[in-house]
């Protein structure tokens, strides 16, 4: 598994970043910790999480996955061996305090993510979204105290516009304050608009570390979705989530996935990934898995290498979002 540095950290993460979005929701414990045993084994060593995973599953009030994460870095002894990434911003109690970047809402929620993680230090502590109704000078003077004080080594963010993290950037600068050094975008090749556009070239001239989601769009490249024919059972069946894709310009996406995945003994998903791994601005894909056969798959991308007439093929197709 290839690693290198994340922006200007000392943090040397695999190129694939166990995302765990499913645990508690998709997936139950047994089978989240079978994922992550597997995940390390096979050289994963970045788990990305957040304290509101998945308070929208059933019975699940937030940090679950948290929970699980520390559970296991506890019960395996591999603290040493993980680099941990989790997310702040979300509603995780009552109250006028209970969501947002405000001091009040970060300097407890570090607080509650330390303690279900069983972690002193948390390696990258990121604002899962903006919020507009704090400053930021108030958000990164709480930030400051926890690097200070030794329970954060690095900062990150993500869901932020080119506006919002030129912004953020240039208080940090001016006030001399600890800043962004990773940006996790919604990034992959039928939702390119959003990250190509403005955040690239900032994470190039920053030297910030990109770690994208749903390198998969939600399971749309994996090519179970084709023309006419969406799968009953899927994610996409009886709701509009893949609308957006479902056109000719996405389906055009997954043939040609296809097509260029054959010639590496590929599927549309692995070959999906291995595209986006080629871009030299991307540091990691965050990839989630509900079990081992599917992480196990899912791994099989970073053997694609793709040759520079093939990314180039699939650059040059038009997005569909």
């Amino acid at each position: 598994m290839n690693k290198q540095i994340l922006g200007n950290t000392d943090l040397n993460v695999s190129c694939l970043c166990l995302g765990t979005m499913t645990m508690g929701w998709t997936s139950g414990k047994e089978d989240s910790f079978a994922v992550m045993d597997y995940a390390l084994e096979h050289g994963i060593n970045f788990f990305d999480t957040a304290d509101i995973y998945s308070m929208w599953a059933e019975g699940n009030d937030g940090g679950v996955a948290e929970t699980w994460i520390g559970e296991w870095l506890n019960l395996r002894q591999t603290r040493d061996k993980v680099i941990i990434a989790t997310k702040a911003r979300g509603r995780m109690w009552d109250g006028p305090d209970g969501e947002g970047l405000s001091r009040a809402h970060l300097m407890q929620a570090v607080e509650d993510s330390l303690r279900r993680l069983q972690v002193e230090t948390i390696d990258l502590y990121q604002s899962h979204w903006p919020d507009e109704s704090t400053s930021l000078e108030e958000t990164f003077r709480a930030f400051e105290d926890m690097v200070q004080q030794g329970k954060v080594r690095y900062l990150g963010c993500s869901n932020h516009t080119p506006a919002q993290l030129k912004e953020t950037l240039n208080i940090c600068a001016a006030h001399n304050l600890p800043r962004y050094q990773s940006l996790q975008p919604h990034y992959n090749l039928v939702h390119r608009h959003e990250y190509e556009t403005g955040l690239m070239g900032i994470a190039q001239r920053q030297n910030l570390g990109v770690i994208p989601y749903s390198p998969l769009a939600g399971g749309f490249l994996t090519g179970k979705y084709r023309r006419d024919n969406t799968p009953s059972g899927s994610r996409g069946y009886g709701n509009d989530r893949m609308s957006p894709y479902k056109n000719n310009k996405g389906y055009t996406i997954i043939e040609t996935l296809t097509q260029v995945g054959q010639t590496h003994n590929a599927t549309p998903a692995q070959t999906a990934i291995a595209w986006l791994l080629s871009n030299p601005t991307v540091t990691a894909a965050i990839i989630g898995a509900n079990s081992v056969s599917q992480l196990a798959e899912t791994v099989k991308a970073i053997d694609v290498v793709l040759s520079p007439e093939e990314k180039q093929q699939l650059d040059s197709l038009p997005s569909p979002s």
